[in-house]
């Protein structure tokens, strides 16, 4: 069972910024960032893969959020810049066991508790 921990959420202007960050109690092949807005799906944010170290970004937040780790505390990170209203949501950190296959919530079995995101206009 993998546990992972999110922590970085607050309260934001709208073009300011914010780095989440997820703590994972083991390593996994994948790694996700998701967000999930009331009323609405949660959708994904960012992935990443160990195994050729590639990325996925969702056009809605592409060139504005960049995903990253550091390997040696098995901590991920989401820096998000210029955020905008719209990005307003809970923000979870998931974990898959396979090293291949889309960005998309099916495929990321352990799941942090979230950490909420508030961007102000």
């Amino acid at each position: 069972q993998v546990q992972l921990v999110e922590s970085g959420g607050g309260s934001v202007e709208a073009g300011g910024s914010l780095r989440l960050s997820c703590v994972a109690s083991t390593d996994t092949p994948r790694m996700g960032w998701f967000r999930q807005a009331p009323g609405k799906e949660r959708e994904p944010v960012a992935c990443w893969y160990r195994i050729d170290d590639s990325t996925y970004y969702a056009d809605s937040v592409k060139g504005r959020f960049t995903i990253s780790q550091d390997n040696s505390k098995r901590t991920h990170y989401l820096q998000m810049s210029n955020v905008k209203p719209e990005d307003t949501a809970m923000y979870y950190c998931a974990a898959g066991d396979s090293p291949y296959g889309m960005c998309v919530v099916a495929f990321h079995t352990y799941w942090g508790q979230g950490t909420h995101v508030n961007v102000s206009s």
